[in-house]
This record gives C-alpha cells, sequence and structure tokens, in this order.
C-alpha cells in the first residue's frame, strides 16, 4: 500500500494507506496532533491507548489530550507507519515500526478523533461509536 492510494472499504473498517507515512509533526493544545507526512493531519481529542511491545505483554499508557498528558507520545516523531485502520464503529488503529500501537476509540459527547487527508479525504469519529467518511474536491 501506498500514502499516494485512496484509503479502501471494507464491511467493517477502512484501510487509510498510511503505510511507510512518517510523523513529522506533533502539537499540543488541548488535542493531540500527528502530523502525518505531508498530506495528512489526524487530530486526537479523547483518550488514546499507546501499547509497546508484544499485545498481552507490553506496557500500556493512556494519553489524555485535554490536559495536555501526552509526552508518551513524542517519541512517535519521525517513526513510520505499518498500518493505520479506521474502524467504521469509530475506533482508530495506529502500528508504528517501532512496534508500538496507538489505539483510540469514538468519544462519548464529540469526535475523538479527525483524519484529514489529500484529494478531500475526511474521517471522523462520532459520539458513541460510528464513523463519518467524505471525500471532497481536489485540493
Amino acid at each position: 500500500m501506498s500514502a499516494h492510494a485512496d484509503p479502501v472499504e471494507h464491511d467493517d473498517r477502512w484501510l487509510l494507506n498510511l503505510r511507510g507515512v512518517v510523523v513529522t509533526g506533533l502539537g499540543i493544545d488541548f488535542r493531540l496532533t500527528l502530523h502525518l507526512g505531508s498530506d495528512w493531519l489526524l487530530v486526537l481529542e479523547d483518550r488514546v491507548r499507546l501499547a509497546r511491545g508484544p499485545a498481552r505483554a507490553g506496557t500500556t499508557v493512556t494519553l489524555v489530550p485535554e490536559t495536555q498528558d501526552v509526552a508518551a507520545a513524542l517519541p512517535l516523531f519521525g517513526k513510520r507507519i505499518l498500518s493505520a485502520v479506521a474502524h467504521k464503529a469509530g475506533a482508530l488503529g495506529l502500528v508504528f515500526e517501532c512496534g508500538t500501537h496507538l489505539a483510540c476509540g469514538p468519544g462519548e459527547t464529540y469526535p475523538a478523533w479527525t483524519l484529514q487527508g489529500p484529494h478531500g479525504w475526511a474521517f471522523a469519529s462520532l459520539p458513541h461509536g460510528e464513523l463519518t467518511v467524505w471525500k471532497g474536491s481536489p485540493e
């Protein structure tokens, strides 16, 4: 897969085609923003889980963007994405080359995360478990 390809829809998820894209910037306010390459922007507003190592034996940290408790995300700067999936139930999952897994589920009262990309692609996790997807006109 290539970051230049459009996302691919499946029955229960979208494959975001971000394989090989590098985290080129991080922003912190009441959100955690990850700049992915030069074309994608991921904004995380709800709790985010970062897991390092094997799924069952690894270390898990919870990030809380609204309180700026996101220091554990700083090592993601410069790392490549191995896979990125947006589930139609509103969850987002990213796996990085360093073995870190990022997971953000749907929020209760506001979108937990949004992702904007090239060619007008945008994804948003709506409250209580729904994903909205749209593709606008090319920029």
